[in-house]
């Protein structure tokens, strides 16, 4: 029955686990699953946007080469007479509480039909600002034709822009022009596509082992003749994510960006090392725990079986020359047989004759309490009158009190009290109690027995003024062979087994054992005895 128990306890332990496991598997991959579409997400937005600045820097940089200086110049020099010089300076100025950048505009004429040279300078910043920076008051060192130039400058340079941006509408739709029939081959640029899967993957913490591959909307994948090593166009659509790989882009054909991790599961058992280690380590502990106290129980199991075995023979071995030697002692006291013993052996007689039943006892509670281990004690029940029994034990213990001064003082209901239980168990439970109150009482001794009725149930009750029980041991004295410790003094005989034994008998006669007790001041047993047993 351990055994089984055991085996079922650990299944049961390991399908926890490994349910709890799976579970954690579980969440792991949904968390690593929408991580993963995220990451893709991010992916084609950043990609999108990316091949847009690098295509539209590419256009800028070949139509946008005149720089905002050089249209400054262009514009101010038609303000001027044919012969002029026009140069542009950096400076700062302080303004509101900070330094400001603008740029110093001048220009130089000279008139050959009157010899005059004229020079002016304009102050700019943004193209926007120069109507307010000009009517400032604080810019004294600037004259009324100055600010008039400025004033021209100033629409001029708006008129420019508003050409530039046009311009800008135009490579717009040149670019347009330019990627609608584009093969999917040409228009993406796998290699920069890749550093940015590898780029956004590292920043989510996801396995850096990974592969790709591009399809076309009707799922047909990409050839590139210089792809990196982790494009595959043979991947298995059914084990990658996808998504749109232009997704802003309502008008070019649809390509969709297929992506896979083939360590996948490694990566996630990774993840869940720890907490699995963890789980393993306690599944395994506790696997080696039990084992160890199976195999405890069962070396427990077989000593105790083979010391009952040796005890069982071993009193069976005693009891022959206890016979042998009470047939003696009998024999030596009949004077018909010993006419010419003398009067000095008689008392030796006496002594051997006591001594061999003391010892006949001791031999026969060891035996009880090994057939109360083996669980082979059986009750034979039958009709019995508990007065006439404790009667008899009393009497027995009487007469071991006769030379010392001791009583023992009895209380019996004037009803004869029927019960029914076996006679042999039934005597040797109260000779027991009353056995262990003469041992443990003080000098003179004092035991009281009481039989008394309680509802449906009597008590019987052994009380003695020894030496008491502390309550530590109360709750130990029926195991078996214990005994309360008293250091090396050993002036109480026995082996700890006459309360396990009363126990016993009482359990299987269906009555209950209770013990009060006071230390220094003595002890009180109770057994609370049924009538109806056996009915």
């Amino acid at each position: 029955m351990i055994l089984v128990l055991l085996v079922v306890a650990m299944l049961a332990l390991i399908f926890i686990q490994a349910a709890q496991t799976a579970a954690l598997y579980d969440r792991k991959s949904n968390e690593f699953s929408e991580r993963f579409s995220t990451t893709l997400d991010r992916i084609a937005l950043h990609h999108e946007k990316a091949e847009d600045i690098r295509q539209y820097l590419q256009i800028a940089n070949k139509n946008f080469s005149v720089k905002y200086k050089d249209i400054l110049k262009e514009e101010f020099k038609t303000l001027l007479s044919a012969q002029e010089s026009i140069s542009i300076e950096d400076t700062s100025v302080f303004e509101d509480g900070k330094m400001e950048n603008y740029l110093i505009i001048k220009g130089k004429t000279y008139d050959s039909i009157s010899g005059v040279t004229a020079e002016q300078r304009v102050l700019a910043r943004d193209v926007r600002q120069l109507r307010d920076l000009f009517k400032r008051k604080d810019h004294s060192q600037i004259d009324q034709d100055s600010i008039k130039l400025a004033v021209q400058l100033d629409q001029r340079v708006i008129q420019q822009i508003f050409k530039k941006a046009r311009f800008v509408n135009e490579m717009m739709l040149e670019a347009f022009r330019n990627n609608v029939y584009t093969d999917p081959s040409k228009r993406l640029d796998i290699i920069f596509l890749d550093s940015v899967i590898s780029t956004e993957i590292s920043t989510e913490d996801l396995p850096m082992d990974y592969e790709f591959m591009i399809t076309d909307e009707f799922e047909r994948p990409i050839e590139f003749k210089d792809g990196p090593e982790s494009y595959n166009a043979k991947l298995d659509t059914a084990n990658t994510h996808v998504t749109l790989l232009f997704p802003s882009n309502s008008l070019d054909e649809d390509l969709y960006l297929h992506l896979s991790f083939p360590k996948q599961q490694s990566f996630l058992v990774s993840e869940m090392w720890t907490g699995l280690l963890v789980s393993l380590s306690l599944v395994a502990l506790i696997i080696i725990a039990m084992t160890i106290m199976f195999r405890t129980i069962l070396t427990q199991k077989k000593l105790s079986e083979i010391k009952n075995d040796f005890i069982s023979n071993m009193t069976h071995e005693f009891k022959t020359p206890i016979s042998t030697i009470s047939l003696a002692c009998e024999a030596m006291a009949d004077s018909d047989m010993n006419a010419n013993a003398s009067e000095d052996e008689s008392p030796y007689v006496n002594i051997i004759k006591e001594e061999n039943t003391r010892l006949s006892i001791l031999v026969e509670r060891i035996l009880q309490s090994a057939i109360l281990d083996k669980g082979e004690l059986k009750i034979k029940s039958e009709p019995l009158l508990l007065n006439e029994i404790i009667h008899d034990v009393v009497q027995k213990a009487e007469f071991r009190l006769k030379n010392t001064g001791g009583k023992i003082e009895l209380e019996l209901p004037d009803e004869l009290v029927r019960i029914e239980g076996d006679r042999f168990h039934v005597s040797n439970l109260i000779s027991n109690l009353v056995d262990n109150a003469i041992k443990y009482s003080k000098a003179p001794v004092v035991v009281k027995i009481k039989l008394s009725k309680h509802g449906e149930q009597y008590a019987l009750e052994v009380s003695d003024k020894g030496i008491g029980i502390k309550k530590e041991h109360l709750n130990k004295i029926f195991d078996k062979l214990y005994r309360i410790p008293t250091g090396n003094v050993h002036d109480v005989k026995g082996f700890g087994l006459g309360l396990s034994y009363v126990r016993a008998v009482a359990e299987l006669h269906g009555w209950t054992v209770e013990v009060k007790s006071k230390f220094g001041e003595g002890s009180t047993f109770t057994v609370m005895i049924r009538q109806d047993y056996g009915k």
